[in-house]
């Protein structure tokens, strides 16, 4: 599935916004996978925040995330993005991406195939 590379993050006041891409360096890793954004914050497991499938687009998100955070994919450019809107201290963590063979990272049966190094966002005023 070859590299992941997170780009974007950084430092950010409450209700500020970040953009993160993600991009892949393997050719059409993004047409043939699920490709999703995962956190962990200090102390905490890392979590699912939200996917985009490979078959026809279909979006997912966490609950905490639902409304302020949106998902997508440009295949031309085989990079995934993540635009972040009205952040809030607790959406501080680091962001990695993934690529699976579908989106349900919720089930036991889940597994990624690779992950991004990660990129560090803090909400902070």
């Amino acid at each position: 599935q070859g590299q992941l590379v997170e780009s974007g993050g950084g430092l950010v006041q409450p209700e500020g916004s970040l953009r993160l891409s993600c991009a892949a360096s393997e050719f059409r890793t993004l047409d043939f996978y699920a490709a999703l954004w995962f956190r962990q914050a200090p102390g905490k497991e890392r979590e699912g925040v939200s996917c985009i499938s490979s078959s026809d687009g279909s979006t997912y998100y966490a609950d905490s995330v639902k409304g302020r955070f949106t998902i997508s994919k440009d295949t031309a450019k085989q990079t995934l993005y993540l635009e972040m809107n009205n952040l809030k201290p607790e959406d501080t963590a680091v962001y990695y991406c993934a690529i699976a063979n579908f989106c349900g990272w919720w089930e036991p049966s889940w597994a990624p195939r690779g992950w991004g190094q990660g990129t560090q966002v803090t909400v902070s005023s």
